[in-house]
């Protein structure tokens, strides 16, 4: 149900972000987090995303408001991937046999085997077909989801990530800049050798997710930067236990590699606008006869009072889960992450965290919950 007082006040802090990492069947989570901002009556301005982020931020993006969640759930509908008699058997057996039959079988939505793929890793199967799936079923229900002139034309920015291939580099299409077509989004969820690279303007793209699953640098350096109220979903735990097992140890790695190093993100982040701030402070301390000057107007420029709430929003792990739980797209699986990513958003929106007294210098406010839970907030005052 929409509340009219919060999202008026949640417009108060600036344009509302919604910023969706990279992590396949993880991002049913991310669904029930917009589930919970739509009823709240709060739409982002801006969506940004990874992979499979990027396929939820399209979603969005590529609707009428009225029919996002509908969309949203038709895709995840779709991509739904099980069969009956898993329920019955115990839960480490079943996703050991879902995992085998999508790993031979492919996902009738998603991926189909690419026979020649498998024949030998040095087949020549060229830059645009390297891969051991074919995503046709994907484009095909993207076609039918997402509206690309409402992308370009429509109200809300889309930003997706990828990585060029041959230099290595983080590019973000974005609508604000360029039209967007499905090959940005694919590109986006390019993940090798799975998937083929796709190729756009003469390059060729992966996954942004190798470079930066956690795409919300996009709003730190955007130019020019405005104060904003950012939802980062996280569906990799950057934090986790020691691990004791190698089974152990191979999903914690993915957790590892796909969190991105968001802290050391977050901590560059709050130094680097916190000394905007502090520039904007000084050189309102000049003389006016001074602040004229062609010097103080540069050095004057590198300041910025802007500033970024950041709720930074940490999916729990469940029970179960281990290295291959991106590929769980069993109906339970993605029930159990939507709910999740719902009641957390819920429980993070009650508290309100933002509205917490900050020191006037920090432009970067980071509030943590996990699984709904406040676990930080930091710059306050």
């Amino acid at each position: 149900m929409a509340n009219p007082s919060l999202r008026n006040e949640l417009r108060n802090h600036g344009q509302q972000v919604l910023v969706l990492q990279g992590g396949g069947a993880l991002g049913a989570y991310q669904v029930g987090v917009y589930q919970a901002l739509h009823e709240a009556g709060i739409e982002p301005d801006w969506v940004i995303g990874t992979s499979i982020g990027a396929i939820n931020a399209a979603i969005i993006a590529g609707s009428p408001a009225s029919e996002r969640m509908e969309r949203l759930a038709e895709f995840w509908r779709r991509v739904q991937h099980g069969h009956a008699f898993e329920s019955l058997m115990p839960a480490s057996l079943s996703t050991m046999w879902r995992n085998m039959a999508t790993i031979m079988g492919g996902h009738p939505t998603f991926f189909s085997p690419n026979p020649l793929a498998f024949t030998s890793p040095h087949a020549p199967l060229g830059p645009e077909e390297a891969g051991y799936y074919s995503v046709e079923p994907m484009r095909e229900t993207l076609s039918d989801l997402v509206d690309f002139d409402l992308v370009n034309r429509g109200p809300v920015r889309l930003t997706v990530g990828a990585s060029q291939v041959t230099s290595s580099e983080m590019v973000y299409f974005d609508s604000r800049d360029m039209p967007l077509d499905l090959r940005h989004i694919m590109a986006s969820g390019a993940l090798p050798p799975a998937f083929p690279a796709v190729r756009i303007d003469g390059e060729l793209y992966w996954d942004g997710g190798i470079l930066s699953n956690t795409p919300v640098e996009v709003v730190f350096d955007d130019n020019p930067r405005r104060d904003s109220m950012v939802y980062a979903v996280h569906i990799w735990n950057p934090h986790g236990p020691e691990p004791q097992s190698i089974w152990e140890v191979m999903n914690r790695q993915k957790d590892v590699q796909y969190s991105s190093r968001s802290s050391s993100h977050i901590k560059r982040q709050r130094q680097l606008h916190r000394l905007r701030h502090v520039i904007s402070e000084l050189s309102a301390m000049l003389p006016p006869e001074a602040r004229q000057s062609q010097e103080a107007a540069e050095l004057s420029a590198y300041g910025c009072p802007t500033r970024m709430h950041v709720i930074r929003l940490l999916a729990p792990v469940l029970d179960y889960e281990d290295h291959s739980k991106d590929i769980d797209f069993s109906p339970s699986g993605i029930s159990t992450r939507w709910t999740a990513g719902y009641a957390d958003t819920m429980r993070t929106l009650d508290a309100a965290p933002w509205r917490e007294e900050v020191d006037p210098l920090e432009g970067f406010v980071l509030h943590e919950a996990m699984g709904g839970q406040m676990v930080e907030t930091s710059a306050a005052a």
